[in-house]
C-alpha cells in the first residue's frame, strides 16, 4: 500500500561531458566554426605577408649583390681619371654599363659625385618604358579619364625628389635599399650603392626592379582561395545557425502562439524534443510546461465542479431546514432543526476555509523560498500549541523523537506546519474518547530521508480507501464520528505540499492480528543535504 501511494521522482541519466561554450553545446559548435574561418583567413594572410615580404627582401638582396659587383668593377677597372684625386669617367662608365649590363625588367642609373645623372640604361637599350595599350573599345564609347598634366608633373616631381634623397644618402657612403614610386607612379624596389675608388666615393649606382606591383598582385591572387574558404565556412555556419536554431525557434514560437490562441492545449514537436542540444531542451521544457498548464487547467475545472457540488450540499440542507422551520410546532423539533442548521453552518465555514487554503497553496509554495528547517523544533512547537490549548475531553498529542537533535530538511516552514497540523487534526477527529495521537520522528530506512508517523486509536481506514483518502472532498467517515468536522481537503493539501518538497505520504492501518487498532500516516522528507 505504501508503494502504491508513494510519489517517486523519475531518474535521469547524467549526460556525458562534452565541450560547451558558456554551458551551451550549440554555442561551442558555432564558436568552433567561426574561429576556424577566422584562423584560416588570419593564417593565410600571415603566411602570404611573410612570403611577399620575403620576396621583396630577396629582390633587394639580389639587386644589392648586383649593384655591389658593378660598383666595385666601376671603381677598380680604371674607369676613373685624375690623380691623386680620381673622378669617375662618365662617358667610359656609361659605355661599359651599356656593353655589360642590359638586364630585363631592371633599370640601372649612374650618378656622379655631385648627384647628377650621367647614365640611364633605359636610354641605351631598346627597353621602352610605359604601360601596354588598353583593349579596343566599341565605337562611340566614352574615353577613359586620364590624369591631368598637373598630376603627372606632381608625380614626377615626387619621384625625382625620392630618388634624389636616396642618391644623396648613398653619396655619404651609406648603401640604400628602399621601395618607392618611379616617374610612372609604379612601385619599384630600388638599391643605391656608392661607387668607390679605394675610399673615395666617385658616384652612385642605382638599380631598380619594377615588379613590386606584380608581386603584390600575385599575393592577392594567392590570398583569394583562403578568403573563399573562410567565406564558405562562414556561410556554412550561418546556414547551420538558421537550420538548427532560427527555424526551430520559429516553430516553437508558432506552437506557443497556437496554445495562446487556444487552438491547442499543449506544444508537441517530437522532432525537436529528441534533440540533445539546447533547442531540444527548450522544446522539452515548453512541452512539459504546457502539459503541466493543461493538467492544471483540467484540475481547476474539476476543482470548481467539486467545490460547487460540496457547497451545494450544506446550502441545500440549510434551505430545507429554513423552509421547514415555520412548520415546526414543538420546541423539540425546533431545537433539532436549529442544531442541524448550526452543523451545516459549521460545515460550510470549514469547507470555505479549506477551499481558500487550497486555492492559495500554489501561490504560497512558489512565493516562499526554501530554507533549512529543524523538524524536531517545528514538531515540538506545533504539539506544544495542542498541549497548551488542551481542554477536558480533547484528544492529547504526544511527540516521540528518536532521530536525534539535528533533524533538518530544506523546505518552507508554514506549508510543512500545515501538513502536520492537518494530519494531527484528522487523527484527533477519528480518535475515540480516551484515545491518544502519537507523532513519531525517526530515521527512515530509505537513505537520506526522515520519517514522520502520525498514529491514532480510531477505527482505521477501509482497505479500498487507503489511496482515495488523499483525493479532494473525500469525506467517507465511519459510524459514530462527528459529521461536518472535515471538508475532505485536508489530506489532499497534505499530499500536495509533501510532493512539492520531494517527499511522499502514505496511509495504512495499524493492526494487531486481524483487528484494526488505528490509522497511521507516514510522511518521508529528504534530509537537508539534498537539493530541493
Amino acid at each position: 500500500m505504501a508503494s502504491a501511494t508513494a510519489t517517486a521522482k523519475p531518474k535521469t541519466d547524467k549526460p556525458r561531458r562534452r565541450f560547451r561554450f558558456g554551458g551551451s553545446r550549440l554555442g561551442g559548435f558555432m564558436l568552433a566554426l567561426n574561429l576556424l574561418s577566422l584562423l584560416i583567413m588570419i593564417g593565410g594572410a600571415l603566411a602570404l605577408n611573410e612570403w611577399s615580404r620575403g620576396l621583396i627582401n630577396a629582390r633587394q638582396e639580389s639587386l644589392s649583390v648586383q649593384a655591389e659587383l658593378l660598383s666595385n668593377v666601376l671603381g677598380e677597372l680604371g674607369i676613373t681619371q685624375g690623380d691623386p684625386y680620381p673622378v669617375l669617367d662618365d662617358r667610359a662608365a656609361a659605355f661599359w654599363l651599356r656593353d655589360n649590363f642590359i638586364p630585363t625588367g631592371q633599370r640601372a642609373r649612374l650618378f656622379d659625385m655631385d648627384g647628377i645623372q650621367v647614365s640611364d640604361s633605359y636610354n641605351v637599350s631598346d627597353n621602352i618604358p610605359g604601360q601596354p595599350l588598353p583593349p579596343a573599345r566599341p565605337a562611340g564609347s566614352p574615353l577613359p579619364e586620364e590624369p591631368s598634366p598637373q598630376l603627372i608633373e606632381q608625380a614626377r616631381s615626387e619621384a625625382d625628389a625620392a630618388l634624389a634623397a636616396e642618391v644623396e644618402l648613398a653619396l655619404q657612403g651609406e648603401p640604400q635599399a628602399t621601395i618607392r614610386r618611379n616617374e610612372e607612379g609604379e612601385r619599384v624596389v630600388s638599391v643605391s650603392l656608392p661607387v668607390r675608388h679605394v675610399q673615395q666615393v666617385l658616384g652612385v649606382l642605382t638599380l631598380e626592379a619594377g615588379d613590386v606591383n606584380a608581386t603584390l598582385a600575385a599575393q592577392r591572387r594567392a590570398l583569394m582561395p583562403f578568403a573563399f574558404v573562410a567565406l564558405a565556412v562562414n556561410l556554412l555556419a550561418s546556414l547551420i545557425l538558421h537550420l538548427f536554431v532560427a527555424r526551430p525557434v520559429l516553430r516553437l514560437s508558432a506552437a506557443a502562439d497556437q496554445v495562446r490562441l487556444q487552438r491547442a492545449r499543449a506544444i508537441s514537436l517530437p522532432d525537436l524534443t529528441i534533440r540533445k542540444d539546447e533547442v531540444g531542451g527548450l522544446a522539452r521544457a515548453l512541452e512539459q510546461m504546457t502539459d503541466t498548464l493543461s493538467m492544471r487547467m483540467d484540475a481547476i475545472e474539476r476543482f470548481a465542479a467539486d467545490v460547487s457540488h460540496e457547497i451545494k450540499n450544506p446550502l441545500t440542507s440549510i434551505r430545507s431546514a429554513l423552509e421547514t422551520l415555520p412548520l415546526v410546532k414543538t420546541d423539540e423539533q425546533r431545537a433539532r432543526l436549529t442544531n442541524l442548521l448550526q452543523n451545516d453552518v459549521r460545515r460550510l465555514d470549514r469547507l470555505i476555509t479549506d477551499i481558500s487554503n487550497a486555492s492559495r497553496l500554489d501561490a504560497e509554495l512558489s512565493r516562499d523560498r526554501p530554507r533549512q528547517i529543524d523538524l524536531g523544533e517545528l514538531l515540538s512547537d506545533i504539539i506544544g500549541v495542542y498541549e497548551n490549548s488542551l481542554r477536558e475531553g480533547d484528544i492529547p498529542v504526544r511527540l516521540v523523537n528518536t532521530a536525534g537533535q539535528d533533524v533538518s530538511v530544506i523546505g518552507r516552514d508554514t506549508p510543512l506546519g500545515q501538513v502536520f497540523r492537518n494530519l494531527i487534526d484528522n487523527a484527533r477527529s477519528f480518535s475515540p474518547t480516551g484515545g491518544e495521537v502519537r507523532v513519531f520522528l525517526e530515521k527512515d530506512s530509505t537513505p537520506n530521508f526522515w520519517r514522520i508517523r502520525v498514529e491514532d486509536d480510531g477505527p482505521g481506514i477501509p482497505p479500498d480507501n487507503l489511496e482515495t483518502v488523499f483525493e479532494r472532498f473525500y469525506t467517507s467517515r465511519p459510524k459514530g464520528t462527528a459529521f461536518g468536522n472535515n471538508s475532505g481537503l485536508g489530506l489532499s493539501i497534505v499530499r500536495q505540499i509533501v510532493t512539492a518538497h520531494e517527499g511522499t505520504v502514505v496511509a495504512e492501518n495499524r493492526t494487531e492480528g486481524d483487528a484494526v487498532k488505528g490509522a497511521t500516516f507516514t510522511v518521508r522528507l529528504p534530509v537537508a543535504n539534498r537539493r530541493l
